[in-house]
């Protein structure tokens, strides 16, 4: 797609207040493939502006209006996913194919599924004596990163447009041109003006911009844990809502009786997909202290595959923190048993997918969030250990526990102090809700609980 050189506000692409841009560059090679104007908190409040004029007439839509809205734009997405995928794959490095499955596939599954819920999901209820109507919040400003670009806009403006919200969608700055793109296809499905709006900017200024502005309802942020806690500090202090989808250091519990090669690999492979950049990635492999040393063996092999095929980091200063991270490591005293820091090529933002034995819960790569393709092995004693290890971080967000069949596994997970689990190798469900405990965050996201988060309660009495 050729970038946009302005901002999309309501319903037509409007020159920027300022001059400064944007270079998008595509980490495989470094070069730039394209630029975007830096928004200002003067594009933030036009957008804002925008959208709380269209709110009325938006929240008054029937909900099965809406519903027909979003399926347009779903077949929107769909028409230009081959677009999409390439788009994705020029701005964050990810291979093709997996851009193709992933970065354009699911969205436009999530997007079909708060179509289908706009138009079944009760927005009116009668409780005793009362009818409680379910309304839209408001105007909805949606901060975005940079991972899963098109799936965490979708993510957010899907909901909120079924709920009968407006938005004001500031993306990240690495991969602003899958935005735009996404703001074409809401165009093109006849989207009202002013329902949806973008401004791309850097964080500290056009996000903080958005996040502040007194005609912002809710925020919905995903991203770092600082970053959601200064967010989620300016909402409290105005008595705004927040959604805030933050960090993980996800544990992957495999109990003795698992198939212990099945379990590894796949743990293995949720790491080294999209390149580690994935907060829900199961990073910590919790293994049984009599099975220890095959685990390492295992996993060291399965990382070995995947050298060659994963793609690079986002950006040069995430590159120069996971090497960071792993140098951090093997300081502390853990074995590196695949990869390690060193760069595997002079051009581009690639890291070795590296794995480390010999890891105890307290060091550092056990402990705070990497965002790349590292894998740390943990030993344990007994189940009572594993889950203080698998508890024992600040995150809970994700995880997963392997046994001999689901009852044992389940038995541990509800332990579990994270917001999803996977049993076995369980599968995405679009309609399941996503989010965390402690400080992985505040919300869910996905199906009729992502849906909530954009809804607020009205009682009357008989």
């Amino acid at each position: 797609m050729k970038a946009h050189d302005g901002m999309y506000i309501d319903g037509a692409w409007r020159p920027a207040a300022g001059t400064d841009t944007i270079t998008v560059l595509n980490p495989v090679d470094e070069q730039p493939v394209g630029q975007v104007p830096a928004g200002t908190a003067e594009d933030v409040d036009a957008a804002v502006r925008a959208a709380r004029a269209a709110l009325p007439g938006w929240a008054a839509t029937p909900p099965a209006e809406r519903a027909v809205l979003i399926g347009a734009l779903r077949d929107r997405l769909v028409a230009r996913k081959d677009e999409i995928a390439e788009t994705v794959t020029a701005e964050l490095g990810a291979p093709l194919a997996f851009s193709e499955a992933v970065h354009a596939g699911v969205p436009i599954v999530v997007a079909g599924s708060y179509a289908e819920l706009a138009a079944a999901h009760a927005f009116e209820e009668t409780v005793g004596n009362s009818t409680v109507y379910l309304e839209p919040v408001g105007v909805v400003g949606a901060i975005t990163p940079w991972n899963y670009p098109l799936h965490q806009i979708v993510n957010k403006v899907a909901p909120a447009l079924a709920a009968g919200c407006t938005v004001v969608l500031k993306p990240a700055e690495d991969t602003p041109l899958t935005a735009q793109l996404f703001a074409e296809a809401v165009h093109d499905a006849g989207v009202p003006a002013g329902v949806f709006n973008l401004v791309t900017g850097l964080g500290p200024v056009a996000g903080q911009a958005l996040a502040e502005h007194e005609g912002v309802d809710l925020v919905s942020f995903t991203g770092s844990t600082a970053v959601g806690k200064q967010i989620g500090a300016t909402a409290g202090a105005a008595v705004k809502r927040v959604a805030l989808e933050l960090g993980g250091k996800s544990a992957n519990v495999i109990l003795p009786s698992a198939d212990l090669a099945k379990a590894v690999n796949v743990g293995v492979a949720n790491v080294m997909s999209n390149s580690g950049q994935t907060c829900s990635a199961w990073t910590r492999m919790l293994v049984h202290a009599d099975q220890y040393d095959e685990a390492v063996e295992l996993a060291a092999a399965a990382a070995a595959k995947y050298g060659p095929r994963i793609g690079p980091v986002v950006n040069a200063k995430q590159h120069a923190r996971v090497r960071g991270y792993i140098a951090k490591g093997v300081e502390e005293g853990a074995r590196v048993v695949a990869g390690g820091p060193e760069a595997p090529t002079e051009k581009g933002y690639f890291v070795q997918p590296t794995v480390f034995a010999d890891v105890t819960p307290e060091m550092t790569i056990a402990q705070e969030e990497i965002f790349g393709p590292v894998v740390s092995i943990i030993r344990y004693t007994d189940e009572d250990d594993a889950l203080r290890i698998a508890n024992g971080t600040v995150y809970g967000l994700a995880g997963a526990v392997w046994a001999a069949d689901d009852a044992e596994a389940v038995a541990f997970a509800r332990r579990m102090d994270t917001g999803q689990v996977d049993i076995n190798g369980g599968s995405f469900n679009p309609l399941a809700p996503f989010g965390g405990y402690k400080q992985s965050g505040v919300g869910r996201e996905l199906g009729a609980h992502g849906l909530s988060e954009y809804l607020q309660t009205k009682s009357l009495q008989f």
